[in-house]
């Protein structure tokens, strides 16, 4: 996994969280292996007002791992500075039960080794375009 610096935001964002995704959900290791690669011990991530610490992050992706069928990322605009990095983007998700759209607004920063250390991010579900649908992919 490479840094920020240097990397257009937009990449690197739409890649940290599909390489993410499919390590989680392709591979076979422990999830705990997985989040410890792309996040720092001392992770925060804050959704919508919940605070996710390194071991809420594990147990949330444990579900994910199971359900999980299809992500793809779409990363409308970004923008970084030094190791922070701002972006609008829209997750297109499917489950064995479901698919969806979330809208994000992420704030976040990361380690020199492109680690996130901490995010804050605002979301909202949107309605799946009839066009949409079956399109998602990871």
């Amino acid at each position: 996994m490479n840094g920020l610096e240097g990397a257009n935001p937009k990449e690197f964002i739409a890649d940290f969280f599909t390489s993410f995704m499919n390590d989680l959900v392709r591979g076979d290791e422990d999830p705990a292996v997985v989040v410890d690669r792309y996040h720092t011990p001392d992770i925060v991530q804050v959704a919508d007002g919940n605070l996710m610490d390194r071991a809420k992050l594990i147990a949330h992706t444990r579900p994910a791992r199971k359900h999980q069928t299809g992500a793809r990322w779409e990363v409308h605009e970004a923008i970084a500075d030094g190791d922070r990095i701002a972006a609008r983007y829209t997750l297109h998700f499917q489950t064995s039960k479901r698919e969806g759209s979330v809208e994000v607004h992420f704030f976040g920063q990361f380690t020199d080794d492109g680690r996130m250390r901490r995010a804050h991010m605002l979301t909202r579900s949107v309605p799946v375009q009839a066009g949409d649908q079956g399109r998602v992919a990871t």
